[in-house]
């Protein structure tokens, strides 16, 4: 999943709400290549899913654009995750591939081999704890994939997935069909109250943050930059190509040791290069979310991932200081003359390769660097207010924090009668987000002692 700012009012806000009045690059895109042509392959990385991986098939079987294999990798999982799978599919009539690992070697190297191993133009990966909400979700993500050779990955809205939703999928056909088997099993059955209750804490949590950074912090990015740092993992439609010529160069250098969340490593890689990371607000997925015991580890994950990716990119991160420079540059090139002569014309162009970004640094290095100002300063600022005890300034800034925050999340929840609900849950679960937000110094530290201490980079999900 992606990194998000836990601290609503600063640069990142100010810089969409910047994008989002600016307005979007106008060119009109002629893409060189037709999306309906591509052949997409689903990978689904699983450990131990016997309780998700029907409703992940279900959704596929959905889909308005059928994948030429779907792939079920099983990282060496102890439970019925690959009996379940296979059960499902031949009375759904799903014809699905499975690869059987007897240890686990985690999501990244999975997605590695099969970028090399088989030929699609794209590979979809689709954890298995994750189900395609809107049927036409693969669909969507590959056309808007193939609008332009620049564009690397491609994704949707991502929530949690609550019983409810779950409970829907109970009543489909193929699920009924299962459960006549299998009714015994956990994924055929509502969860109980004490499962409820288990992940009440960071399904709530999630779900304000999820839509405050999607529909206006990553909006506000996708207007004015045509990208976001990475994509939000979980339902990702990737070119194949492009994943597979990135391992083909990291490998050599850093093994599978990327960082603690594959997602965001490619993504800083393929800004690195040039190519974007682009969100779609029209289809959604969700996501099964860990229990509330589990919250700190994925954030420390998520977290860590990003100080990671900034010490590997810091070309990147370092973008704002050559502004000056690019601009030289691009004035130099005389780019509106170069645009009227291009017969395929991109939104969003610009120069393709690793050396460029050195030199001249990238747009969306502007985010880069204003996210780390923001996780790095914004613990220290609060620490500083705690130690002192200069609780009045706290007191205040928290207050308006909130309420800020707040309010735009109720603005920008598409559903209006749900906009009340959203705005007293974001209050809610304001001090879950500010114990995260101190979290974060831990994160701070355990990064800063690999690096300059142990200089142990054995980083890898």
């Amino acid at each position: 999943m992606a990194t998000f700012p836990y601290f609503f009012i600063g640069p990142n806000t100010i810089m969409s709400i910047a994008g989002l009045v600016h307005g979007p690059d106008k060119t009109e895109p002629t893409p060189p290549e037709d999306w309906r042509k591509a052949i997409v392959d689903v990978i689904i990385p699983a450990h131990n899913e016997e309780d998700n991986i029907i409703f992940c098939l279900e959704s596929i079987a959905r889909q308005t654009l059928k994948p030429r294999n779907i792939i079920l990798v099983d990282d060496g999982s102890t439970d019925r995750t690959c009996e379940f799978a296979e059960i499902f599919s031949s009375i759904n009539n799903i014809n699905i591939t499975i690869i059987r690992r007897k240890s686990s070697i985690g999501k990244t190297p999975t997605i590695k081999r099969q970028s090399r191993e088989y030929d699609a133009d794209v590979e979809f990966i689709l954890d298995a704890d994750t189900i395609l909400v809107s049927d036409n979700y693969i669909e969507r993500t590959v056309q808007e994939l193939y609008k332009a050779v620049g564009i690397a990955s491609a994704c949707g809205v991502i929530l949690p997935l609550r019983d409810t939703d779950k409970v829907s999928k109970l009543n489909t056909q193929p699920v009924k069909k299962f459960c006549s088997i299998f009714s015994s099993a956990q994924a055929c059955k509502p969860e109980t109250l004490l499962m409820k209750i288990e992940k009440v804490i960071t399904v709530n949590y999630r779900e304000v943050l999820y839509t405050f950074l999607q529909r206006f912090i990553y909006k506000g990015q996708m207007v004015y930059f045509g990208t976001i740092l990475n994509p939000v993992g979980c339902a990702v439609a990737y070119r194949r190509k492009y994943v597979k010529d990135l391992f083909d160069k990291y490998e050599p250098i850093l093994g599978d040791d990327l960082t603690n969340s594959e997602d965001i490593f490619i993504g800083f890689a393929m800004l690195n290069h040039g190519y974007r990371n682009i969100q779609l607000m029209d289809v959604s997925a969700k996501t099964v979310e860990p229990k509330t015991i589990g919250l700190p580890k994925q954030i420390y994950l998520w977290s860590s991932s990003f100080f990671q990716c900034c010490y590997y990119f810091d070309s990147l991160l370092k973008s704002p200081f050559k502004s000056i420079r690019r601009l030289r540059y691009i004035r130099s090139q005389d780019q509106k003359k170069i645009q009227e002569k291009r017969r395929i014309k991109e939104p969003y162009r610009q120069a393709f390769g690793d050396e460029y970004t050195k030199k001249y640094g990238r747009p969306i290095g502007w985010v880069a660097f204003t996210s780390a100002v923001e996780k790095t300063s914004f613990p220290i600022v609060l620490l500083f207010m705690v130690v002192f005890k200069l609780w009045e300034p706290l007191y205040i800034t928290a207050a308006a924090e909130v309420i800020f925050s707040s309010t735009i999340i109720a603005i920008v929840v598409p559903e209006k009668k749900k906009k009340i609900k959203y705005f007293f849950q974001s209050i809610i679960i304001s001090p879950v987000r500010y114990a995260t937000l101190f979290y974060d110094l831990i994160v701070m530290l355990k990064f800063s002692y690999d690096i300059w201490i142990t200089r142990n980079k054995r980083w890898r999900k």
